[in-house]
Parts: structure tokens; C-alpha cells; sequence
């Protein structure tokens, strides 16, 4: 998704902007700046400043609503394709997620909703409840084994690598919108043959309904990391053949 500020009128909402996944996409802010259970060495939004796994009021839910709320009702304002919970932190911690996407769908019945997430909190039957509207939601999953977790996703000390596979696997068998498994490749990191096999293992077992392999884009947190080139990422997904796999890596 194409980097853009917060228009001068909203605190919370951002764009709509032209995505690569989502069409033209509005975006909602719902943690301050970089709260996130992950400090993973790829994230192009910098470093975690507050690494946490606490679901909490970070913004008034009241005003997120009002937001969104204003836009979607303004005259002249291009209706976006999909509403789109993310920004420069995790959204599922925000413990009015749930909230705000039943007031959209009551109120803008048809507009479409979209969750990106890092999977790290999907073991909380109440938030994967609050989720179950959106019509498309975009989890990630780097690893699958503790090690490789901890060397690319650098998670909050409670947090293991089981706990977020055990999430995932749940949500797949009560969700029924559209589930789009990103993997986003860490050369040197997660791409390991013993790694890979295991990925197509799980993966298998979540059962997404489209799996992106991913890569660097922009400079993450470690300068050192590099992009993985486009014959390693076509290589992997033949690895994972017969998975529907599609490549959305922009600098290959």
C-alpha cells in the first residue's frame, strides 16, 4: 500500500489510497504509532515503540466512528473499495475493533471491510468474534518455527510461534469472508528448506483462501536485509504447489 498522510481534517482515517491487494482503500488508524505485539526486522514503519499484547481503548472508539463515519457520508469524496483496519501499528489490539466494524455494516451495509493483521492475538475467541464481518482479512504468517519467529517478527516475550499458528488455524474454520495468507520472505531468515517444508505443512492446515508471498519493498528496521529475488520466491511457490499461491513482492 502506497504510503500517504492523514488529510487535515482527520486524526484517524487516511487516503483513500490506490493499494496493490485492495483497490482504492481507506485507511483507519486504530493504535497510536507503532503499538504492535511484533518489532519485526522488515517493517517498513520502523522500530515498535510500545511492544505490547494488551487489547485496550487506544483511541476513543467514538471518534474513530465519527471519522469514518463523516467521510463515507461526504459528498464528493471517492467511496472507497474497501475500508481498511491497519496503519503503522496492530489494529486488532484495539478492544473496539469489534464495535466499529457493526456500526460500518449497519450503517453502510454495503461497503466493504478489510483487517490487516499480524496474527498475533487471533488466539482471543472475543476478537476473532468482532471479526467475523469483514469481508476480507489479510493475516500474516513469517514462521513457523519459535527460533525464526523471534529472529524476524521479534515478538512480545509471551507470544510463541504455536500460539499464532493455533489462532490462524481457528479463524480459518470460523470465518467465511475471503482469507489472504501473507508470507512475507526474510532471506537468510525464514527461507531455509526445513522452514519452507514446514510453512507448506501449516499452511496446508489453515487452509487460507489465497497464500502472497511477499518481500521487501522499502528499507526495514535491519539495513542489512535484503529483498528476496523473484526466482527465490517463484521456487518457493512452487514448494508450496498445489496451495493457491500468488507473488505480490513489488522490487524483485
Amino acid at each position: 500500500m502506497d504510503v500517504m498522510d492523514h488529510p487535515a481534517k482527520y486524526k484517524h482515517i487516511y487516503g483513500p489510497i490506490r493499494s496493490r491487494r485492495l483497490g482504492l482503500s481507506l485507511g483507519v488508524d486504530m493504535v497510536p504509532h507503532k503499538t504492535c505485539p511484533l518489532d519485526c526486522v522488515y517493517c517498513e514503519c520502523g522500530a515498535t515503540t510500545v511492544l505490547t499484547v494488551e487489547r485496550k481503548e487506544y483511541i476513543p472508539t467514538g471518534e474513530i466512528i465519527a471519522e469514518i463515519d463523516d467521510y463515507l457520508e461526504g459528498a464528493g469524496n471517492p467511496a472507497p473499495d474497501y475500508v481498511t483496519f491497519g496503519g503503522s501499528g496492530e489494529p486488532t489490539l484495539h478492544s473496539g475493533l469489534g464495535r466499529i466494524i457493526g456500526h460500518i455494516k449497519g450503517r453502510f451495509p454495503a461497503q466493504k471491510l478489510a483487517l490487516l493483521t499480524n496474527s498475533t492475538l487471533l488466539s482471543d475467541k472475543q476478537l476473532r468474534r468482532d471479526i467475523l464481518l469483514c469481508d476480507l482479512i489479510l493475516p500474516s504468517l513469517d514462521a513457523v518455527t519459535d527460533d525464526v519467529f523471534r529472529g524476524v517478527n521479534v515478538p512480545e516475550s509471551s507470544l510463541t510461534c504455536e500460539g499464532v499458528i493455533n489462532g490462524l488455524t481457528a479463524l480459518s474454520s470460523e470465518y467465511k469472508g475471503q482469507l489472504w495468507l501473507e508470507v512475507f520472505i526474510s532471506p537468510g531468515i525464514n527461507d531455509g528448506d526445513a522452514e519452507i517444508a514446514l510453512f507448506k505443512e501449516v499452511i496446508t492446515k489453515i487452509n487460507p483462501t489465497r497464500v502472497q508471498l511477499n518481500s521487501l519493498d522499502r528499507p526495514g528496521t535491519v539495513n542489512t536485509l535484503s529483498a528476496a529475488p523473484r526466482a527465490s520466491l517463484e521456487d518457493i511457490a512452487k514448494r508450496f504447489a498445489p496451495l493457491p499461491v500468488e507473488i505480490i513482492a513489488r522490487a524483485c
